[in-house]
């Protein structure tokens, strides 16, 4: 079969830096990693070839005897012959894994491995292993949200099994060393005859021991689902979609590992008075044609209780007037937002008789000047009147 030049395999040119043949090297390995693409045998393919080409292109040495006399050098049928170059060793290329893991960082399979190809390898799968975070979402009153309250949060989540203290294992047993893979937690397979590759052991998911007799109550598994109680401050000032976490109250451990933090969504319920915008509120007033004509002393509502705001005479519809340090509490504790009322002038739907005939007194006696925005408008669509 031809084999592909080792520059085209790394897409660089024969003039590339050792920093260019490692960059594209990284590339292509992520892109084309078994664990990435399960089951796909052309990116397995793929994977071992680029780990062919960068174990010969990243050596200075291999890279010179590989310009002069191609893949000639490394083919010990071609070497056998007497042609090619007679490099030392066995004449095959190491475990490309292996080649991935010194290019990476991470020891039998940590590191780069749990970070990107998503935790298909452990360092130490039989140690300590942290446990899982856990998500609830609550609703609170708007009262609640921006003076902050006590909640205690009822869930379900895994804890030790009672029968076994979360061993896994039956009481008098207890685990021993994997007979597949001899307690190393790894299996060897090799693949045409000097491509070695190694996986995690089937039967022990890589920790390297099995349970002796697993536990009845809990299926060797050394947890059971109870339900518990979790007293939860939230903070003053929390809006709507606001995360709050709880250190320590998600899933157990496993085998001495620390426990996961549990995630709480808080959901803001609307309010019939104010409307949030981060930390300020704004609030409508209506006020009726007579007060904002001639200006009064309205009573506003706060977080704190009641306030008074003037309004001059003339105070027109949608004019906003601002109360600071009037609105929420930042929940970092630093500062707080503001109050602002808009005034809503409101037209009388239901007139008597005698209040009829007075708004018409009124209007005779009212000329261009009452309402000068009126005849601003008038003067300047006057052309589309015509």
């Amino acid at each position: 079969m031809t084999r592909r030049d080792y520059y085209e395999v790394l897409g660089v040119e024969r003039t590339a830096s050792a920093e260019d043949i490692k960059k594209a090297y990284r590339k292509l390995a992520l892109k084309f990693h078994p664990d990435r693409n399960p089951g796909d045998k052309s990116a397995e393919d793929k994977f071992k070839e680029v780990g062919e080409a960068y174990e010969v292109l990243s050596s200075p040495d291999k890279r010179a005897i590989y310009d002069q006399h191609g893949h000639a050098a490394f083919d010990p049928h071609q070497q056998a012959a007497g042609h090619g170059h007679p490099w030392g060793g066995a004449g095959g290329f190491h475990d490309p894994f292996e080649i991935f893991r010194e290019v990476f960082g991470g020891g039998a399979g940590g590191g780069i491995f749990d970070e990107i190809l998503g935790g298909g390898r452990r360092r130490d799968p039989g140690g300590p292993q942290r446990g899982a975070h856990l998500r609830v979402s609550i609703e609170l009153t708007f009262e609640e949200a921006v003076r902050g309250c006590e909640k205690e949060i009822t869930l379900t989540r895994p804890e030790p099994c009672s029968a076994c203290k979360g061993t896994g294992a039956e009481p008098g047993s207890g685990r021993k060393n994997c007979p597949t893979c001899k307690g190393h937690g790894q299996v060897e397979q090799v693949l045409g005859g000097f491509m070695r590759f190694r996986q995690v052991c089937p039967r022990c998911q890589g920790a390297g021991r099995v349970i002796e007799k697993p536990c009845r109550a809990c299926h060797g598994s050394g947890r059971e689902e109870r339900s518990v109680r979790i007293p939860l401050r939230i903070p003053a000032g929390v809006d709507d979609g606001t995360q709050v976490r709880s250190t320590g109250q998600g899933e157990p451990g496993q085998f001495g590992g620390p426990p996961g933090d549990l995630y709480v969504v808080i959901h803001v319920r609307p309010h019939d008075v104010f409307h949030r915008d981060g930390n300020d509120l704004l609030c409508e007033i209506p006020v009726s044609f007579v007060q904002a004509a001639l200006g009064t002393e309205i009573t506003v509502p706060t977080l704190e209780g009641a306030a008074q705001i003037r309004l001059p005479a003339g105070t027109q519809h949608g004019t906003v007037f601002r109360l600071r340090n009037r609105g929420v509490k930042s929940p970092d504790g630093y500062g707080k937002g503001d109050l602002h009322v808009r005034v809503l002038i409101e037209v009388p739907t239901r007139l008597n008789a005698a209040q009829e005939a007075k708004l018409k007194e009124f209007a005779a006696l009212c000329d261009a000047t009452v309402n000068p925005r009126s005849r601003s408008f008038f003067e300047r669509a006057k052309d589309f009147f015509r």
